[in-house]
């Protein structure tokens, strides 16, 4: 390897090699494997998907598949000699072909050395989630079981810890730490709170962790300003007094603020954080409404009526956005300013895609489809994934669902999964790690029974494309380290290949 990188060096010190050149194989053999990667991943779900496959042709299948990798390695190898003979067609001087051929030749021997890596990489993958399907095994793994059981519970994510406050007449708060698998105590919210249907946002702050808990039945309005209890606090200075409790939420002369009307109907409401400055909150209740409220000027500065036939509740409500704030500006050159943020809304039969147009104060609404398969049914865990969204469960009364769904915004289609949740589950609350993991949190079962459910399960297990996403950075850097040359590759080269592959193959 030494030998070659000096090859390498040696080429790049005669300054003979165009970097151009080298750069427009990188991206033909980046187009390439990509087309191998997603071929070989989409023939295995494919695979994994037909439950009517039996063990015998399964064997078939995995011999077959080790042909089918050896042709295309075989093909890969081809496409890039006959690109070589093409670029020495050109005219160049001798010498810059003497060097060119050096560095092409190191340049080939890398590429191929990392196809066999990644190609070893990407199978065993394969195997993993072959042999999990040819063991019966849930994609789902179980987790300590809550202190408590808890049913229409509100979480929050902070670093490695999942803030779990409250449910249903229940009105204990716990920190579960993801590493450590455990629970740890925060505080309860106040004896004269009656939690049901609440809703807990945290509010954008760098200085510090608060969050907002407001809503329900009867309405409240609260704040805690959050210090990790996995840290000694008690010694710390006076200052952390009021914090890990719940208290009023109050204006700047510290008069309580209650967001919500006396006519406002806030039980199974939803909630979420946007604006220019993170200073709107977005709120859908019952029947039909969605509201605006300022935090910076404590007051409602939209109220309009939701375009739908269904009155809704404990339904879905996301952002349609990469900070997860609910934030997505849309700029042209005749409004510089003018910011539309996006936001989705799922309840039974109904799909919205709503748009608010800050400087202009107002929603845009447009209609979504809705999978048969969970259009009867409501309470469902939820979450946003890059562009997906995860359903878990959900109510049909008196039935309770198990089924897992995923509704992809840029494709704008719903899948129903064949695997499902261990059992049947609603009003459980559902929340992405920085692990990248989906938890599962509390419900109820097809009993009425309230739950300590805790499960967990990757998300590359339900989206193929995160699998790729999350590794082709590591990817990458392997290719710069075997190939000891800077390329000089960028983070939107990644987005650019990306798009263009999902749109081609799924």
């Amino acid at each position: 390897s030494r030998n070659r990188l000096s090859t390498c060096k040696q080429a790049r010190s005669e300054c003979i090699f165009n970097l151009k050149d080298l750069e427009y194989f990188v991206l033909v053999f980046y187009n390439y494997h990509i087309k191998i990667l997603f071929f070989l991943y989409t023939r295995r779900m494919m695979f994994l998907k037909n439950k009517k496959m039996r063990n015998n042709q399964n064997m078939y299948y995995q011999k077959n598949f080790k042909k089918e990798l050896k042709i295309h390695n075989v093909n890969f190898q081809k496409k890039f000699y006959s690109l070589q003979e093409l670029k020495h067609n050109h005219d160049i001087e001798n010498s810059t072909k003497r060097c060119t051929n050096k560095y092409l030749q190191y340049f080939y021997s890398s590429m191929f050395n990392l196809l066999d890596y990644i190609t070893f990489f990407f199978l065993k993958k394969f195997s993993d989630i072959n042999n999990m399907g040819n063991r019966n095994t849930s994609p789902f793994q179980s987790l300590k079981k809550l202190p408590t059981p808890l049913d229409e519970s509100q979480c929050v994510i902070y670093k490695h810890e999942l803030l779990i406050c409250g449910g249903s007449g229940e009105r204990a708060c716990y920190s579960y730490h993801i590493l450590k698998n455990e629970y740890n105590f925060i505080c309860d919210y106040p004896s004269d709170v009656k939690l049901y249907g609440h809703c807990v946002v945290k509010l954008v702050d760098n200085n510090q962790t608060t969050l907002l808990s407001f809503g329900g039945s009867p309405k409240h309005t609260l704040v805690m300003k959050y210090v990790s209890v996995w840290s000694n606090i008690s010694n710390k200075s006076n200052e952390f007094n009021n914090y890990n409790q719940w208290i009023p939420f109050t204006d700047s002369h510290n008069f309580p603020i209650q967001i919500g009307r006396d006519i406002d109907d806030y039980y199974g409401m939803r909630a979420m954080i946007g604006g220019m400055n993170n200073n709107l909150l977005f709120i859908t209740y019952y029947p039909k409404n969605i509201s605006v409220f300022d935090l910076n000027t404590f007051q409602f500065i939209k109220h309009d009526t939701l375009p739908t036939d269904n009155s809704i509740f404990l339904h879905c409500f996301v952002s349609n956005s990469e900070n997860g704030q609910g934030q997505k500006m849309i700029k042209t050159n005749k409004e510089k300013n003018k910011q539309n943020y996006q936001m989705l809304l799922f309840y039974r039969k109904t799909g919205l895609s709503i748009g608010y147009n800050e400087d202009n104060n107002i929603f845009q609404f447009h209609k979504l489809p809705v999978c048969e398969d969970i259009a009867s049914f409501c309470a469902y865990a939820y979450v946003y994934v890059n562009d997906v969204i995860f359903f878990f469960g959900g109510l049909n009364y008196p039935n309770v669902s198990k089924l897992v769904h995923e509704y992809s915004i840029q494709e704008n289609k719903w899948i129903t999964f064949e695997n499902t949740l261990p059992g049947p589950l609603r009003g459980c609350v559902a929340i992405l790690s920085e692990e990248d993991y989906l938890h599962i949190i509390g419900g109820q079962d097809d009993k009425t029974t309230i739950v300590s459910t805790h499960i967990k399960t990757k998300v590359r297990i339900w989206d193929p494309l995160q699998l790729l996403k999350n590794e082709i950075k590591c990817i990458i850097r392997c290719w710069l380290r075997i190939s000891g040359i800077k390329l000089g590759w960028i983070d939107d080269f990644d987005k650019i290949i990306l798009k263009y592959r999902e749109k081609n193959y799924f």
